[in-house]
């Protein structure tokens, strides 16, 4: 697991008793695993404790050598970086699996790993935030997906005997595309100071995402893409489904607010813990795909302002009647 923050983790913890893992990532996260053990909660299942010592830890990439598989899960804005550090250490035949946010990761390992590794694209549904040093927390649930093909179909096995649900899908384009969709709420959740399903319970806060995804969905149009479904509702009728009264959306999207109450977005622990968001990788993403089709993405400009804002240290929190007069005057 090369960038072993929440996801890297959550992944490595549920697979360490059906694999040999290794998790890699910053010396003083390693550090505490090492001394605490790795927690696991949420997620529909039991509440579980990896010893210290029952995953490896490292903090360089020296440590994939002899991987079978390595899962990335950095940050966006360091795939470029970590694929230049890979690259000495990947063994022959090991498979590359991008677990990331975000729409080119899988371009990128490839561009810089060469057309002779195996690079496969993945897209992890749920939410996992750190609650405390060595304990991740999973809110939400959904299946894993992967690239079709017989690369990725080992990986997928030994996920589902983890207990991890997890598919391999035909088209992992428009996968990627409906979770950017979704993933466009991570910034109103961080700037809401709220909880996913108390967020997204509130109308104004719907009405504010609904607004940033028919700006994407036109985008998408001019370009010619069309996002996977991947829950009942088509993506072109998600705006109209959240703008729906409050009443009326929870008894019509009951599974949308199947979110429990310590769900956050990752961008809002990013926040907390001063760290650089990946508001590029996502409000950034429909901004260009509107201006290369003679577009604009108002309203996602002006959260990326708003994400750089709270970026530079200012703490203040929005409510939804507040983000929707930013995103739409």
């Amino acid at each position: 697991m090369l960038g072993a923050g929440s996801v890297g983790c959550q992944l490595g913890g549920r697979l360490a008793p059906h694999a040999e893992v290794t998790l890699i990532g910053r010396a003083a996260a390693m550090a505490v695993l090492d001394e605490k053990g790795l927690r696991l909660t949420g997620g529909g299942q039991p509440e579980t404790l990896v010893e210290p010592g029952g995953v490896r830890t490292a903090a360089g990439p020296e440590a994939v050598a002899g991987a079978d598989c390595v899962l990335v899960t950095v940050k966006s804005a360091g795939t470029e970086a970590a694929a230049r550090e890979l690259a000495p250490h990947l063994s022959d035949g090991t498979v590359v699996v991008s677990f990331q946010n975000g729409l080119r990761n899988a371009e990128t390992l490839r561009s810089v790993l060469g057309a002779e590794r195996t690079v496969v694209a993945g897209m992890v549904p749920y939410n996992i935030v750190q609650t405390e040093p060595g304990t991740y927390h999973q809110g939400s649930g959904g299946e894993l997906l992967l690239d079709a093909g017989p690369e990725a179909a080992p990986l997928a096995a030994v996920l589902r005997r983890a207990g991890l649900p997890a598919q391999q899908h035909p088209d992992m384009r428009g996968v990627q595309y409906a979770k950017l969709l979704m993933n466009l709420n991570n910034a109103l959740n961080a700037l809401s100071g709220l909880p996913l399903r108390e967020q997204l319970g509130q109308r104004d806060h719907r009405r504010c995402l609904a607004v940033l995804q028919r700006e994407a969905l036109a985008a998408y149009r001019a370009a010619g893409i069309r996002p996977a479904r991947l829950g009942l509702v088509a993506p072109r009728l998600t705006p109209t489904l959240l703008g729906l009264p409050d009443g009326v959306f929870r008894r019509v999207a009951a599974s949308a607010l199947a979110i429990d109450e310590q769900a956050r977005s990752s961008m809002w622990e990013d926040l907390q813990r001063g760290r650089t968001t990946e508001i590029d990788s996502l409000q950034g993403e429909i901004v260009t795909l509107a201006a290369r089709h003679g577009q604009r993405a108002t309203a996602n400009e002006r959260l990326i302002a708003l994400v750089r804002e709270a970026e530079s240290g200012d703490g203040r929190t929005r409510t939804g009647a507040e983000l929707l007069a930013e995103l739409t005057r």
